[in-house]
């Protein structure tokens, strides 16, 4: 599954980057996916994150093969 951030969604509370840091960052004042974790999605921490970002600008989507 893949994972991505909303830009125009997020207001940048940085929550993600505090919740999974090896798979999200917080750049420019918003949250944004580390270079090569965008397949991050189906981790449990990432879902998590998902779930409880503030803004709910975490998108998890199927991967395309």
């Amino acid at each position: 599954m893949k994972v991505s951030v909303d830009r125009s969604v997020c207001y940048g509370s940085a929550e993600c980057a505090h919740r999974v840091p090896a798979v999200f960052a917080f750049e420019d004042g918003y949250g944004v996916v580390r270079p090569g974790r965008a397949e991050s999605g189906d981790r449990p921490e990432v879902q998590e994150a998902a779930e409880k970002c503030p803004s709910q600008a975490i998108r998890l989507t199927a991967g395309t093969a």
